[in-house]
């Protein structure tokens, strides 16, 4: 008989339903892609206030991204615990509170503090929300939707340089630039406690009664013909502690398939250290090529902008390709347009050309990354696998700010940090062709024939 789970991925993709959820789980990927992209432009502004030296000044998105290192492994080793909606208000919740609070900092060191406390919230948005999305999109559709929740990152990095670069002249003060995005991300706090818990996540956690309850009105509100189903009997659950818990659930995670973790992580290293690397230390390299703040803030947001025509490119390639060519082939062309950057930076001419493909390309590459790393893991492990995925990219690309600027770009120069970065993402993507499945088409939870059937995986608790 038809699982309950097949009801849920054989649906219709109907806008007031499937699309619901993935508009407001996108907006919370825009706050954390804003909250990103704001560490670009708070770096001189602080430097500046503070007198900070360029490695102290690395510690403005380093405190940051740590966070949201924490958060990832954290929040997506909790979503798998406590359940995806909850998870999905509380993580917006935690980043707004911290983001005032960090608006008001009388210190650099309690602005770091503040800020690795935001960017723990925030760090919980991505694997939440691919988690929730992906477990309720389509099949036949899942590819392009969750690709298209990569479009929320530009929009959101590009409204954030848009209100930089409109604040500098106005009040040159970096407290507003974290308050303007407060209101909206409170409002949508509100919205998110309204979304449905994932069908797929109860079914997992054995609440027959309310999985039965989500579907149903699935099938109702999508217009889908009504098909008797049956809920599979539930994985084992193991109930320990949080701590032990999520070190569970990291030696789950590899032990579900070595080569499936390590391509998860090496693509998400590489290619999130090229895209961080640039993202967070552009305005200063602008600047010190003599542009003004303005100026320099005006450019990075111009590489932001393209990204939406790059995310809108992935969403259109994403299921007609397959994942492994869009990813192979966008990530290390990223590469060589920010070492073309790099080369013409000191000439003059064609910087904002070489900066726009970079960032068109590199948004061809994230959302499918983010789609194919939340199509390999099965529903128990989903958030975790993505969770930890993430975390291990933010691990190194927390630290990557603070390198980048006191060892990388003073002693090898930026043609050669570029490019550097550009090898290790090749490497990455040629282990991907050989090691990991493609996953276009297949029905989560069925990705291979070798692979453990997840619905026998211990869930731990």
């Amino acid at each position: 008989m038809t699982t309950g789970d097949e009801i849920v991925q054989e649906l219709p993709w109907r806008w007031r339903v499937q699309g619901r959820i993935f508009l407001i789980g996108g907006l919370g990927y825009l706050f954390d892609a804003w909250d990103v992209a704001l560490n670009g432009f708070l770096t001189p502004l602080l430097g500046t206030e503070f007198g900070l030296s360029p490695g102290a000044r690395g510690l403005v998105a380093s405190a940051n991204l740590i966070g949201m290192a924490v958060g990832s492994v954290a929040w997506g080793t909790i979503a798998d615990r406590m359940g995806r909606k909850r998870a999905f208000a509380i993580t917006l919740l935690i980043f707004s509170v911290f983001s005032v609070l960090g608006a008001a900092a009388p210190s650099f060191w309690i602005f770091l503090v503040l800020r690795f406390a935001a960017g723990f919230g925030l760090g919980g948005c991505i694997p939440v929300d691919y988690a929730l999305v992906s477990e309720f999109s389509p099949r036949k559709q899942r590819g392009r939707v969750l690709a298209a929740m990569d479009l929320w990152w530009p929009i959101g990095a590009t409204l954030c340089g848009l209100s930089a670069t409109l604040l500098v002249p106005l009040s040159g003060n970096w407290r507003w630039m974290l308050l303007v995005m407060i209101l909206p991300a409170l409002l949508l706090f509100w919205v998110r406690r309204g979304v449905p818990e994932s069908p797929l996540y109860l079914v997992r956690m054995g609440r027959e009664r309310e999985a039965r309850e989500v579907i149903d009105k699935l099938v109702a509100d999508t217009g889908a013909p009504v098909r008797p189903y049956e809920i599979p009997a539930p994985p084992e659950r193991i109930r320990v502690g949080a701590l032990r818990g999520a070190l569970a659930q990291l030696r789950t995670v590899w032990s579900f398939d070595w080569r499936i973790t390590s391509v998860a992580w090496a693509t998400f290293i590489t290619i999130m250290l090229l895209y961080y690397a640039a993202l967070s230390w552009m305005p200063s390299i602008l600047r010190t090529q003599g542009h003004g703040d303005a100026a320099a803030f005006a450019g990075t947001t111009v590489m932001s902008g393209l990204g939406i025509a790059g995310v809108v490119v992935s969403a259109v390639l994403v299921d007609v390709v397959g994942r492994k060519w869009v990813i192979g082939i966008s990530a290390p062309l990223a590469s060589a347009a920010l070492v073309g950057f790099a080369l013409v930076l000191k000439v003059g001419g064609g910087t904002l050309v070489w900066l726009g493909v970079f960032g068109f390309l590199v948004q061809v590459a994230i959302p499918v990354l983010y789609a194919y790393v939340a199509e390999l893991y099965p529903t128990t492990l989903r958030a975790s696998g993505f969770g930890w995925a993430s975390a291990s990219s933010r691990v190194v690309t927390g630290f990557a700010p603070l390198l980048f600027g006191s060892v990388l770009w003073p002693t090898l120069g930026l043609p050669l940090t570029f490019t550097v970065l550009g090898v290790v993402v090749v490497a990455a993507v040629l282990w991907m062709a050989a090691a990991a499945p493609e996953t276009k088409g297949r029905q989560l939870d069925h990705l291979s024939p070798e692979t453990p059937n997840p619905a026998s995986a211990a869930v731990v608790e």
